[in-house]
């Protein structure tokens, strides 16, 4: 299914939008990997839905803004990009760092959200202050990183031959992901007690095989919000969406369909 590209220009900061298919729109928000809009699950959502992805400040070629320091920057990027694109009962869905963002967006404004979907969602730090919830990935190899993250790492994008450009987006990307999640790393210590501001349904969907936040993890975010449910998809790591498109397409559609049966 073919990707029609935009661009909207806010706070001074064009943003790039990809957008393929028709009906209630979808509003994802991509992770630390870049745009995922030209991927398998993707075409299996837009069959149903309007799939809207803008792309990150910083990610897939784009600069970061003088005045970008943190998530919260992004966060009101984006409350400002739903009101310029006028949403309406829109379902949010995140991956990692992308599910962050959709977080703190909906603790803030669910006036354009009618349903929320996190996807192995960072954000939160359930242990003590020593603990270590989520590995320093920033400290580790890239083959590292990869096992932590993939139930097969043969899916990984780095065991596949890169040229240039791409080692240089990939690059790119890390520095932007720093800019978003190091400090605090990886999550907001005031988004647990925000959480239960949420009050639309919402789905928590986590790879079993995750090893960067582990199911245990996603069950302790879903204890936070009022109307979650966390599903666990087998033979998938940190990118469910990516190793078992189908069984995460159908996990999607499955809890979109309960609101309109509603």
């Amino acid at each position: 299914m073919s990707l029609t590209q935009t661009t909207v220009t806010l706070q001074g900061i064009e943003v790039p939008i990809s957008r393929k298919g028709h009906g209630r729109p979808l509003l994802m928000l991509h992770g630390g990997g870049g745009p995922v809009a030209s991927r398998p699950f993707a075409d299996l959502l837009a069959q149903h839905m309007e799939v809207i992805e803008p792309v990150h400040p910083g990610f897939a070629g784009t600069a970061i803004p003088d005045h970008f320091d943190g998530m919260e920057d992004l966060v009101y990027l984006y409350l400002d990009l739903m009101d310029a694109l006028d949403l309406q009962d829109a379902v949010l869905m995140g991956f990692s760092m992308g599910g962050w963002t959709a977080a703190e967006i909906a603790v803030r404004n669910l006036q354009r959200i009618g349903q929320l979907i996190l996807v192995d969602a960072l954000g939160i730090k359930p242990g003590g202050r020593d603990d270590r919830d989520i590995p320093d990935i920033f400290a580790m190899s890239p083959e590292d990183v990869e096992r932590l993250m993939w139930h097969d790492p043969a899916k990984a994008p780095g065991a596949t031959q890169r040229s240039d450009e791409e080692w240089q987006a990939a690059a790119a990307n890390r520095v932007a992901l720093g800019m978003y999640t190091w400090d605090p790393y990886m999550h907001n210590p005031k988004l647990p007690n925000r959480l239960q501001r949420i009050s639309v349904p919402t789905l928590l969907l986590w790879g079993a095989s995750d090893r960067l936040v582990t199911p245990d993890y996603g069950r302790a975010y879903a204890g936070l919000i009022p109307q979650a449910d966390l599903r666990v998809i087998g033979a998938a790591g940190h990118a469910p969406h990516i190793e078992q498109p189908e069984a995460f397409a159908r996990r999607v559609l499955d809890f979109v369909a309960l609101r309109s049966a509603a």
